[in-house]
């Protein structure tokens, strides 16, 4: 009876809430009508919420969540737990995840891609960074705090404050990675709050709508674009597990990409990104692949030797099994298994004891050996970018013709984008939701076009594009910045001090093995001499049909040092606030170099191929390093984008290509004295005039 009750208290609390929603935004834009103010009622319609109103102010674009938290509340109640923690990721720590993974936003209704929300069994927070504070003011409503600090530390001394002593706080333990766990133990330790690890989603048990696994059956990649089978490639891993000194007997493989990689497979599981959910465990004789078993085809399982038991011979088991295959695996005698702590879940971690059953390292040997493309795999990436810049110089030229009539828009100029890849070979969609932004939008380093915040291209304003497609080949990323009018000075200096950036990378020479955290300041020199800066990174691995973000390669701290044959962005930027955004991004190979006087030398190669906006380059500031460096480019687009440009009968876009790749004038060229010679000519010309 008292469960009767609860129900129908928690239907007429929604009931009344929905009244409430709709009374308030009413309430608020008569108030404004009758003080004369229908501007601001108009313009209050469109942006945030406004919580502290009386009545409080939803826009349309919040999300009623009164009901998910009633239900959430009994959950939590029943579990015995005062507070529950909600990330924002899945089981594989995956930076993009499926809509069914998508929980803070069912509970919450911001749909930002970073976040963690806590609810307690009185009050709910959402803690996000600065990328999405106006987005979550739009999504939440007001049965929601925002929170600014997005820091562990700052989620447990709200925890602190809420939760009384002595009480448990609830979390998934397959959505914590095992520093995420261990930080919070660290922040709660002296606090007499401690965590709760519950391994089923207690989301998913008031989700009733949730999407479900999509039903596409696996696929195999064909052997064009493959140079190592799926033998050789488990061969090879376990020749590294042999070598380790700590001589583990199992590897477990929890990040998606790790999976695909190991058996040359594609799935469409997560949107941009060509995963399918999975486990391997990995063991000197044996293999387990963990996957939803009803997606696998009779022609995959000959191809994964699926009905034998030798040491290349793959048992498929049900992807909810792991944890207890896991377990059983490690209560055998004498085993020690390896794991990745980046990608590994805290539920996997928690179950291999003790811990000299355990081996751990930041990330698993499957990553670092995927990491360095063998010859086919770079060679079929370099063709992927040369098709996909002819897509871009087709929606540049495009841009160039339209926005002057003014009838685009950056969500028009996104959708074209993505037409103009869909049309070149071996297209399987976009790599990533396309940042379009022009003007102020485009200071948001991040911010991606919605109905909302949709701006008209003119010629007046910088416009931003960044990119990426998808190819049966290949991954691609690359970033533009052009302006179709007049620039201002300032907005030229920038733009060029981008690019200089972009080119002191690009040309640097350095011994094999360095990081990129130690060669980052390069991309930033050029702008810290004026006092700018960018706040992001400065580049990020790519994968061969992978995802568009390739850990570990790029230039943070935490990514292996380079070694030939990786692939990674290289993308400086500069923002000013309400204004303008620039980023310049390209990707390239990691190539041996020749030099005076050691062999073991490396720099980068350009594999991106789309000419830059000249209206916006200052050559003035280029030393002449780098304008040979932009010129020797500049003569590579046309080299290889040309000829394809003619295979597709695209005559006009190669004209626009060639215009825009014309040499720059070099200081001590032929041409620089040419100019001069010019000018001798013109002041000779003027003096006889002026004596006849």
């Amino acid at each position: 009876m008292s469960g009767v009750i609860l129900t129908l208290m928690v239907e007429l609390s929604n009931l009344f809430t929905d009244h409430l929603y709709h009374f308030s935004k009413v309430f608020y834009l008569c108030v404004h009508a009758i003080s004369g103010n229908t501007d601001g009622a108009v313009a209050r319609e469109s942006t945030e919420r406004n919580c502290s109103s009386t009545p409080p102010y939803l826009p349309s674009t919040a999300v009623n969540t009164s009901l998910q938290l009633e239900e959430l509340r009994v959950q939590m109640r029943a579990m015995n737990i005062s507070a529950y923690i909600i990330p924002a990721t899945d089981a594989h720590l995956s930076e993009y995840i499926a809509p069914r993974d998508a929980r803070l936003a069912f509970m919450t209704g911001f749909t930002g891609s970073a976040g963690t929300a806590v609810v307690t069994l009185n009050k709910a927070a959402l803690w996000t960074d600065s990328r999405y504070w106006v987005q979550a003011e739009r999504q939440m409503d007001c049965n929601w705090e925002l929170e600014k600090d997005v820091s562990i530390s700052s989620v447990a001394q709200w925890l602190i404050s809420e939760v009384p002593k002595g009480d448990e706080i609830g979390f998934d333990p397959f959505l914590f990675s095992l520093k995420t766990q261990e930080d919070y133990n660290i922040n709660l330790e002296s606090s007499d709050r401690s965590l709760k690890s519950i391994t089923e989603n207690l989301v998913d048990k008031v989700w009733k709508e949730r999407p479900s696994v999509p039903p596409d059956s696996l696929t195999r990649l064909p052997d064009r674009v493959i140079q190592r089978t799926w033998q050789e490639k488990v061969e090879h891993i376990r020749t590294q597990m042999g070598d380790s000194p700590y001589k583990p007997t199992g590897l477990l493989l929890s990040a998606l990409d790790e999976t695909a990689w190991l058996f040359n497979m594609r799935g469409n599981d997560i949107p941009y990104n060509p995963f399918f959910y999975s486990y391997t465990l990995l063991t000197m004789d044996e293999i387990w692949l963990f996957l939803h078993m009803e997606r696998v085809t009779e022609e995959l399982k000959v191809y994964l030797n699926a009905s034998c038991e030798g040491a290349l011979c793959v048992q498929l088991k049900g992807y909810d099994t792991i944890l207890d295959h896991l377990k059983n695996y490690v209560s055998r005698p004498g085993v020690k298994v390896w794991i990745g702590t980046e990608y590994t879940n805290y539920a996997l971690y928690e179950v291999i004891t003790p811990q000299d059953k355990l081996l751990t390292s930041s990330y698993s040997p499957v990553l670092t050996t995927k990491a360095v493309k063998d010859e086919t795999e770079q060679q079929i990436l370099r063709d992927a970018h040369v098709r996909d810049a002819v897509a871009v110089i087709q929606f540049l030229m495009w841009l160039e013709k339209t926005v002057p009539e003014g009838n685009q828009t950056e969500l028009t100029a996104a959708e074209y984008v993505d037409k103009c890849r869909s049309k070149q070979k071996d297209s399987r969609g976009p790599s990533f939701g396309t940042i379009s932004a022009s003007g102020p939008n485009a200071a948001l380093a991040h911010y991606s076009p919605t109905k909302e915040t949709n701006r008209r291209l003119t010629v007046d304003e910088m416009y931003l594009v960044d990119s990426g497609g998808q190819y049966l080949d290949g991954t691609t990323d690359i970033t533009r910045t052009v302006h179709w009018g007049k620039p201002t000075e300032m907005q030229k200096e920038a733009f060029t001090r981008v690019l200089m950036g972009n080119i002191e990378i690009s040309r640097t020479i350095f011994p094999s093995g360095t990081r990129g955290v130690n060669m980052e300041m390069l991309g930033r020199r050029a702008l810290w001499e004026v006092g700018l800066n960018y706040g992001h990174g400065t580049g990020h691995g790519v994968g061969n049909y992978f995802g568009v973000h390739e850990w570990p390669v790029g230039f943070q701290s935490n990514n292996i040092p380079f070694r030939a044959g990786m692939f990674t962005s290289i993308e400086p930027g500069y923002y000013k606030e309400n204004d303008f955004g620039i980023r310049i991004e390209d990707v390239a190979v990691v190539v041996p170099v020749q030099t005076k006087y050691g062999n073991n030398y490396l720099t980068f190669d350009t594999v991106s191929l789309v000419p830059y906006d000249r209206k916006l380059i200052d050559t003035s500031l280029l030393s002449s390093e780098q304008l040979h460096f932009l010129n020797k480019y500049y003569e590579t687009i046309r080299s290889l984008v040309g000829p394809e440009l003619d295979n597709q009968g695209l005559g006009e876009e190669k004209d626009w290509m060639l215009r825009n790749t014309e040499p720059f004038a070099e200081i001590g060229s032929s041409a620089s004295v040419s100019s001069s010679s010019l000018t001798l000519i013109a002041l000779a010309v003027a003096l006889l005039h002026n004596i006849v």
